[in-house]
């Protein structure tokens, strides 16, 4: 299965969204597209998401939301970051993809086919 974390809205995201449905469609994949905005996961989620990446926390937020600075998140803690993207959900980057136990930022979109070759 691989998991889409995906802002309709968003040019980057609908790109890297093709990119996905290209190759869950040649493998016979589920695809599991969550329109975060809509459907916004929750803290523990999102941990299992940050660990997923396997990256800093910093990588799943988007500094540029004006949420970003009024909660003072660049000084905040992996908690509480997490926190405010559970009760700030546009402040989560997008899109991300999931596939088997590894995530990435689709930014550029083309970044998402670096983890779907990875089981090739």
């Amino acid at each position: 299965m691989i998991t889409i974390y995906h802002n309709p809205r968003c040019s980057k995201s609908r790109e890297a969204l093709a990119l996905v449905e290209h190759f869950a469609a040649a493998k016979k994949l589920r695809l599991d597209v969550v329109e975060y905005l809509k459907t916004p996961p929750n803290e523990a989620q999102l941990a299992t998401l940050l660990r997923q990446l396997g990256s800093e926390v910093g990588d799943m937020v988007r500094e540029n939301e004006e949420e970003y600075d009024a909660l003072h998140l660049a000084q905040a803690d992996v908690a509480d970051v997490l926190r405010a993207i559970a009760a700030h959900p546009r402040l989560l980057q997008r899109p991300i993809v999931v596939y088997g136990d590894r995530a990435v930022v689709g930014r550029p979109p083309g970044r998402v086919l670096g983890l779907l070759r990875d089981d090739e």
